[in-house]
């Protein structure tokens, strides 16, 4: 019982002690990476409070097999960590259209599908407007290419107004 108290205490403290993240109101940028390839998308991010934002990528993507274009929309929590470190957490959803390589003359090549993800990652503001950021974002998709679980990782460069 005597635990239990002090952990109530030492997280009613943190809780009273933690300051609020300030979350910028429009972020544009480059997200860059991938699982299996290369893929490049033009991210927005859009503050609704001071500590969630969505944020909105359009972009293309060259895997193995396929080359795509995607639009993905994010809900996300920024979390303050120290200093001008943050780390987030987020879902949402998009879809995306597929081209398949070396297909033979006449055959379909094509195919749309739909995804679902999920979102981590940790970023750093600086003082200038300026924001950097590296992510996690499992996929799971919902289409005749892409019927299986992704994971995507990336490096984002935003500016921030």
């Amino acid at each position: 019982m005597k635990k239990l108290f002090l952990l109530s205490i030492a997280l009613i403290g943190f809780a009273l002690t933690t300051q609020a993240q300030d979350v910028s109101d429009h972020a544009l940028g480059l997200r860059l990476g991938d699982s299996d390839g290369f893929g490049a998308e033009i991210s927005y991010q859009l503050g609704l409070s001071d500590a969630n934002r969505l944020e909105f990528g359009l972009g293309w993507r060259d895997g193995k097999n396929y080359n795509a274009v995607r639009a993905v929309g994010l809900y996300q929590w920024v979390m303050p960590l120290d200093g001008n470190f943050n780390w987030y957490a987020g879902a949402g959803g998009g879809f995306a259209s597929y081209s398949l390589d070396n297909v033979a003359p006449g055959v379909d090549d094509s195919s749309t599908s739909l995804l679902i993800a999920g979102n981590i990652g940790i970023e750093y503001d600086f003082d200038i407007p300026l924001l950097l950021s590296l992510d996690f974002r499992p996929e799971l998709g919902f289409g005749d290419i892409n019927d299986d679980l992704d994971f995507d990782i990336a490096l984002g460069i935003r500016y921030q107004f």
